[in-house]
């Protein structure tokens, strides 16, 4: 299997996304993954690779369609680990082995960064994705395309007047079940 070289704390965005581009269905519904994606070998290599997590509000608050990341541990409890969520408001009760972080995208990506050392902070949630892009901060991506249609949803990645941005592959992989595409985010003039 091909996996990236030094980590060195990068900032990575995995994510499964559907075959028709949606990470999650309307209302942020997630019971569509259920069954489609696994066993998937890359995701577990390439969870013990992860030192931090950097949520965003609406993935750490999920509708009732799924569980919420602040009542299930993510990656079904497979995973612990320091765990951020950049919200721009802080509940009035959080959930044990949660750090709210408001504001700059860059200081919340440094916080997280500090407490993953050596290995990877991963991204869940598409608008923390956009932002970290937008800033310059997103290094690699990694997608793990399941062979469901779901029609409606969250997109992978949505933003009218974007312009293109061509992603280096680093590899591609597949199971009976998933294609993996893992693509470095080159380096680019920011806004």
């Amino acid at each position: 299997m091909v996996t990236p070289g030094p980590m060195t704390g990068k900032l990575l965005w995995q994510v499964t996304m559907s075959l028709d581009g949606f990470i999650a269905g309307p209302g942020g519904d997630m019971t569509w993954m259920s069954g489609s994606g696994g066993p998937n070998p890359v995701a577990y290599e390439v969870m013990s690779k992860i030192g931090a997590l950097l949520i965003g509000g609406r993935t750490y608050h999920l509708d009732d369609n799924s569980p919420a990341t602040e009542r299930s541990k993510p990656y079904g409890g497979a995973w612990t680990g320091p765990m951020f969520v950049l919200t721009g408001e802080d509940p009035a009760e959080a959930a044990p082995g949660f750090t709210f972080l408001s504001g700059d995208i860059g200081a919340a990506v440094a916080a997280a960064k500090d407490a993953a050392g050596e290995k990877y902070v991963n991204i869940l949630g598409a608008n923390v994705a956009k932002r970290c892009l937008a800033a310059g901060l997103l290094e690699e991506i990694l997608v793990h395309v399941a062979p469901v249609l779901v029609g409606d949803g969250v997109r992978l990645f949505d933003q009218p007047g974007f312009d293109s941005l061509r992603l280096e592959p680093i590899s591609l992989t597949t199971t009976d079940k998933v294609a993996n595409m893992w693509l470095r985010v080159p380096a680019r003039a920011t806004p």
